[in-house]
């Protein structure tokens, strides 16, 4: 291994593992949006907002200030506003696990749309771990079928397999801003770009804007903190790895919430769902793999 081989290789691990770790945190994610107690859209208009205040101070540390908005970051924003705002809703209907499995089937979509627009063309072993993956959370999704907690798990399986789609979006904006643009830069526009269009939506809802206790202010700061850490790190890392890559990993994440929904609502984890979730980590795994740069 030549020493410029052994640096990239250095580089990659080290993307994965900040990758790794803004997943996870953001798999937190689920569990405070329940504890927050205030509608779904907009309680991800809170999130946003208190995780904007942090991001300037941020941007002005690293980029001397926001600079003009970059066109990727605000698609990125209403790809995240959209996002959030099925998410939430799915999170309210269903179970965690689910809302948070479903939501995380997106490397179909982001590995054949990287393919196509990007020319970031997979390897046969990567296809294969995306298939693992992918076919790992859907085990997760369907294991608890009609028993599945939730007042109405159809409806919020439905919410979550649609948050998919956007969520494709706001990696691919997020991978292509990245190239030429900082990612605390990009989570400040995405941010001043999602958080008008949340409020919004909870408005035209007529949902519960305020959280009614203590505990509810708690969850939505936390939600704030667990955006610029969590999200910001996958932001980081899509600058240093390929996006197709990249959302496999991010299945770590449905994998962290659904322990924690067992762990805290009781939602327990049935031998199929366990199964799923073992699968899922072994096609992320498959994944890292066969996106390491070749020596």
């Amino acid at each position: 291994m030549t020493e410029a081989s052994a640096t990239t290789d250095t580089r990659h691990l080290k993307a994965l593992a900040v990758l790794v770790a803004g997943a996870a945190i953001i798999g937190v994610g689920p569990i405070l949006v329940r504890l927050a107690d205030a509608g779904p859209a907009a309680v991800g208009f809170w999130r946003v907002a208190f995780a904007l205040p942090l991001l300037a101070l941020m941007v002005r540390k690293t980029d001397g200030g926001p600079g003009a908005a970059p066109r990727l970051a605000l698609l990125a924003g209403l790809a995240f506003a959209l996002d959030l705002a099925f998410w939430h809703y799915g999170i309210a209907f269903t179970s965690v696990a689910n809302a948070t499995v479903l939501t995380n089937l997106t490397p179909v979509a982001v590995t054949a749309v990287a393919w196509v627009v990007f020319k970031q063309r997979p390897r046969n072993l990567f296809v294969a771990a995306v298939a693992l993956a992918v076919g790992g959370a859907w085990l997760m999704a369907v294991g608890r079928g009609a028993n599945a907690p939730g007042a109405n798990p159809p409806l919020g399986d439905a919410f979550s397999l649609m948050t998919a789609v956007w969520y494709a979006l706001y990696f691919l904006a997020i991978s292509a801003a990245r190239q030429t643009v900082g990612a605390t830069r990009i989570m400040f526009w995405s941010g001043v770009a999602s958080a008008p269009l949340l409020l919004i939506a909870a408005l035209l809802l007529g949902e519960d804007l305020l959280p009614a206790s203590a505990g509810g202010w708690a969850a939505c700061v936390a939600l704030g903190l667990m955006h610029v850490a969590g999200q910001g790190s996958i932001a980081w890392a899509l600058g240093r790895l390929p996006a197709a890559t990249a959302s496999v990993v991010v299945l770590v994440q449905p994998v962290v919430a659904a322990i924690l929904g067992w762990m805290l609502f009781a939602e327990a984890l049935g031998p199929i769902q366990a199964l799923g979730a073992g699968v899922a980590l072994g096609g992320v795994v498959l994944a890292q793999m066969a996106s390491r740069p070749k020596t």
